[in-house]
């Protein structure tokens, strides 16, 4: 592929940045001999300030997700496209997040440019399994498990009840909760019907794929193939059967 365009897909300038990127003679080989605008070269021998180019699409980000910042670029105010530095905004293919987490939710949260992949975890009928880490207002009455399993769980102003959740019960205000559909602040409605209050929302998990412990709140890195591999695994729960479920 051409310098010019392959940079200009990654997102580092429209073609005329790249191209002066190009004659700047900072754009060089892995033995530090500059490129011009009209070579070609492969993505893995092409140095920007002695630095690897960004991986090329397919790429798949983790970010942990702080509060006060929201999924869509449409909101006001801070998005999670912030975290990330601004040439992300300008790749090509573009980076889109795999469903939404709320402005005051917390935890994983993968971005990518990988249709199908995003496609697959966020269809309703992949049931790809989800867990948050919910912190209560009032202790539990102990029955939620049980409700939430159930089937026939209805939220307010809804018309069909919810597929079976899976609580365990941490301590008497804390609960983890895994969901295989994702309707509007499900977690937080679900505890609001029971008579509790969410304080605090995590998600921890996807499919098998686990917040890392040593990635900081705002703070994102690229999947590797393998951790990639997980998400779209499914961590031996109840999950609901196909003649169970409402489409």
């Amino acid at each position: 592929m051409k310098l010019v365009r392959l940079l200009a897909n990654l997102g580092y300038g429209s073609r005329k940045d790249a191209e002066k990127l190009l004659r700047s003679g900072i754009v060089t080989n892995t033995n530090g001999s500059p490129y011009g605008p009209k070579d070609t070269a492969d993505h893995q021998n092409v140095l920007i300030n002695g630095e690897l180019l960004d991986p090329l699409s397919p790429l798949v980000l983790i970010i942990n997700k702080p509060t006060d910042y929201t999924c869509s670029t449409d909101d006001p105010g801070k998005t999670i496209y912030d975290l990330l530095p601004p040439r992300f905004s300008k790749r090509n293919p573009g980076l889109n997040s795999v469903g939404r987490l709320d402005k005051d939710t917390t935890g994983l949260l993968l971005i990518t440019d990988d249709g199908k992949l995003l496609h697959r975890v966020i269809h309703p009928k992949s049931h790809c399994p989800k867990t948050y880490h919910a912190c209560l207002d009032r202790p539990l009455s102990g029955n939620e498990a049980e409700i939430f399993s159930s089937g026939t769980m209805m939220l307010e102003s809804e018309t069909r009840p919810l597929l079976p959740a899976h609580l365990t019960q941490l301590n008497q205000n804390e609960a983890l909760v895994t969901l295989h559909e994702g309707r509007y602040h499900q977690v937080r409605r679900m505890f609001a019907a029971t008579g509790n209050h969410v304080t605090k929302l995590t998600r921890i998990s996807i499919g098998e794929l686990k917040l890392p412990h040593d990635l900081p709140e705002g703070e994102w890195r690229i999947l590797s193939p393998e951790e990639i591999s997980l998400i779209l695994n499914t961590p031996n729960l109840s999950i609901p059967s196909p003649n169970t479920q409402s489409d």
